[in-house]
């Protein structure tokens, strides 16, 4: 059972955390394999509802809009949702987007035949968010959660202590950090037929894409000595494990599917 910690009440949290790294994040986060979004879709009809709550600067929203669905992007991120909107425009797909939390959409009753969450469900107040997205889903509307996760290896390993020290540094200053990259949305109630896919995810990176793929994480510090340290180690482990100036980050992409009872 994984029960998300959210902040006191709807936006507080993902809005302060990611302002100011929306540039950073829509250039360096990686994408979704194209298995994976149709696993999303599987049985639904070509011109679904969709909403995808948490989306960010749209990474998940324009290939679902891509794929002919009809697409809200929910995000309390104003910074985050310009870069989505943006992107939008220059032929990433159609889809419209609005400030809004899990928790407290805005949106009507019975308005989608698919909830996402990618790369989002730990920051939200679980319970609640559910009873959200029930309420969002016609009967018999599909819920999906959607994680890149990253593998074993040794370059991913060297990542994963830099990212550690990271994240002990960001608690260390009184940040939240969720190490939870996974949920069963059927502990929870309102939800059955729970069933996770798994497709492989591997992000290719230069230098550059390298330190902005750290950059992009809530919790990487944006100066001081402990980003020197933390630069420097990833530098290091980039020199060890590169091939032709390039670094493979081992990753699956995990989809939770359910289905609202």
């Amino acid at each position: 059972m994984t029960v998300i910690r959210a902040w006191d009440e709807t936006a507080g949290m993902t809005e302060g955390y990611f302002t100011e790294i929306a540039g950073t994040y829509a250039a360096h986060r990686p994408g979704y394999p194209a298995a994976a979004v149709d696993a999303l879709l599987a049985g639904l009809e070509p011109s679904a509802r969709v909403i995808d709550v948490g989306c960010g600067t749209g990474i998940l929203t324009r290939l679902l809009a891509g794929a002919g669905c009809h697409v809200i992007g929910i995000d309390p991120n104003e910074e985050m949702l310009g870069r989505a909107r943006a992107a939008a425009g220059a032929g990433g797909g159609s889809a419209t987007y609005r400030v809004g939390s899990a928790e407290a959409t805005g949106l009507d009753d019975a308005s989608a035949d698919l909830v996402t969450c990618a790369q989002a469900f730990h920051w939200f107040d679980a319970p609640r968010a559910l009873g959200e997205f029930r309420r969002l889903l016609v009967e018999g509307g599909r819920l999906a959660l959607i994680w890149n996760v990253r593998r074993g290896g040794p370059f991913a390993e060297a990542f994963g202590r830099i990212t550690r020290r990271a994240q002990e540094d960001a608690a260390s200053r009184g940040l939240v950090v969720h190490r939870i990259r996974s949920a069963r949305p059927e502990t929870l109630g309102g939800f059955d037929r729970v069933r996770t896919h798994v497709f492989e995810n591997p992000h290719a990176l230069d230098w550059p894409g390298l330190l902005g793929r750290a950059d992009s994480a809530s919790y990487f510090p944006r100066s001081g000595p402990v980003r020197e340290e933390l630069v420097t180690a990833l530098r290091r482990a980039f020199d060890e494990h590169a091939a032709d100036g390039r670094v493979i980050l081992e990753q699956k992409t995990e989809v939770t599917l359910a289905e609202r009872a």
